[in-house]
């Protein structure tokens, strides 16, 4: 089994695997978006409580970071990884099977909660890289978790147009499995990076939030992005299908739009230093609010639609990959705990966006959704301009 040491860098074939395990895993959180529609007929329930099942992933995988990943620096993360995907695929089983929204609603929250995989393999890409390769590499993992959630979209809309929304699910209990077996011939036991208890493990992840302002402050700036995004997709299937005429295939079809977005991702990193987290995470916000003003004004075609897509994947990775890299490097010794404070506050802003765009579409339709994605694009702005260098 390969042993990693700190900063003594990581072979490319474990990268390689990683990335692609970490796309295969946040699939799960994406494979609802496409079929929102096709759920909500099948069970005879409306808009709003199919909106919930996003909400309801969103929570959980925010519940999953709060609580697993800061077990990264205490406990075995070949272990926490490994228990996570068996979960995983258990829970995609009972969403599958299941005849009832509630069931589907408990099953969503647990789904999410052990999809947090991902997120254990950021901070290794950051912790065991080579200096000069930690950006590089870091932007290998998300580029894989952005492919994974474009393809997620893609393939859960065709699978559900051609063989129904529980069909997806089972394959993505199978494609768990899979990731289970490989993670088991290939994930090393890295070294611990906290000695004591849990309960003082998770105090210190109080401690960092309280003690590290810009730790607070990326994380908040790019969880107002993050909620933008997913405005736009919690509602897609509802807008395609009343204005369109449209299935979940197209909305599988329009994922594929955000392919901009993950090759912005592989490349961003080297940029980072040379012109500063704060440019870029403002010029990833100002993208958005152009894509969103695309989507208010020419919302009801398709061009439209596909510009606001790839504008919002693309400033989305400037927010994300800007913001994470800085707050980790704050703090490189407790990597797992301040990617714990990161990505539960980023997941928050996720899942604040998506109830909101129910909220917004339930009043007034797209344009009600478009305003809603506005405001949270325009807020991660206003932070960085009302905040110093």
């Amino acid at each position: 089994m390969i042993q990693l040491k700190e900063n003594g860098g990581i072979p490319r074939s474990m990268m390689i695997l990683m990335a692609v395990m970490a796309g295969l895993t946040v699939a799960n959180l994406y494979y609802n978006q496409p079929l929102l529609e096709r759920i909500r007929y099948d069970l005879g329930v409306n808009e709003v409580p199919a909106n919930l099942i996003m909400v309801f992933t969103q929570v959980g995988y925010a519940t999953g970071l709060c609580f697993l990943i800061p077990s990264g620096d205490l406990y075995s993360r070949r272990r926490l990884i490994i228990g996570s995907m068996s979960m995983a695929t258990l829970m995609a089983l009972v969403i599958a099977f299941s005849g009832n929204i509630y069931l589907i609603w408990a099953a969503s929250l647990l789904l999410g909660a052990f999809s947090v995989v991902p997120q254990f393999f950021l901070p290794i890409a950051t912790q065991f890289s080579k200096p000069e390769n930690k950006a590089r590499n870091m932007g290998y993992v998300l580029s894989g978790l952005l492919i994974g959630i474009l393809g997620a979209r893609v393939v859960s809309g065709f699978v559900g147009e051609w063989l129904g929304w529980r069909a997806m699910f089972l394959i993505a209990a199978g494609v768990m499995v899979l990731c289970l077996f490989t993670a088991l011939r290939m994930m090393p036991d890295v070294q611990r990076n906290f000695e004591g208890s849990y309960a003082s493990l998770m105090r210190t992840v109080l401690q960092i939030f309280l003690t590290h302002p810009v730790i607070r402050l990326n994380s908040v700036r790019a969880a107002f992005g993050f909620g933008s995004l997913l405005t736009v997709w919690a509602c897609l299937a509802f807008h395609l299908s009343r204005n369109f005429g449209a299935g979940s295939d197209m909305v599988g079809l329009l994922g594929l739009c955000g392919v901009a977005g993950a090759m912005v991702a592989s490349g961003l990193g080297k940029y980072v230093p040379r012109f500063g987290t704060r440019r870029i995470s403002m010029a990833g916000a100002f993208i958005m609010i152009v894509g969103w003003l695309v989507a208010l004004l020419f919302g009801n075609s398709y061009a439209g639609l596909i510009a606001c897509i790839i504008l919002l994947d693309v400033g989305l990775q400037c927010q994300q990959l800007s913001n994470q890299s800085a707050s980790i490097a704050e703090i490189p010794s407790a990597s797992n705990r301040v990617n714990t404070i990161f990505m539960t506050i980023y997941f928050t802003g996720g899942s604040l966006g998506t109830f909101l765009a129910g909220w917004g579409w339930g009043i007034a339709g797209w344009r009600g959704v478009c305003m809603v994605g506005l405001v949270m694009a325009g807020m991660s702005l206003f932070i960085s301009l009302a905040t110093n260098k």
